[in-house]
């Protein structure tokens, strides 16, 4: 594994925070389920599912130490944002508890995708993805 792949404890911080954040969005989901007219949770729903598949998408790269983790990244992170956008116009404390994660991890997200170096070709210019 080249030595920029290998993860580091920034890494750590955002896989614990992308698994931290599926964890609050499936929470949230079934919560929304379960609330007296599930119809009009449905953004809501759709998008923690969408989040917590993206969440976990990211983590797995991280943690692979693959050198597509800063798209993966970006990725969760839009995502992130979109579901704390949703959830922050619902006053349940799932809602509010699901934001605040997004929140965290897409900062985090943001951060490993923004500052993550692009390989390298041998004539050392960014290789393009």
């Amino acid at each position: 594994m080249p030595e920029s792949a290998i993860p580091t404890e920034s890494h750590s911080a955002a896989i614990e925070a992308c698994y931290a954040c599926a964890d609050a969005c499936d929470r949230c989901a079934i919560a929304c389920l379960q609330e007296a007219d599930p119809r009009a949770m449905a953004r809501c729903i759709a998008l923690d599912m969408d989040c917590a598949q993206a969440c976990r998408l990211a983590a797995g790269f991280m943690a692979r130490g693959s050198a597509s983790d800063h798209t993966a990244c970006a990725f969760c992170a839009g995502l992130c944002d979109q579901c704390a956008d949703e959830c922050e116009q619902h006053p349940m404390e799932h809602c509010r508890a699901c934001a605040q994660a997004c929140r965290l991890c897409a900062g985090l997200c943001r951060r490993m995708a923004d500052h993550r170096a692009r390989p390298t070709t041998a004539a050392g210019t960014h290789a393009r993805h």
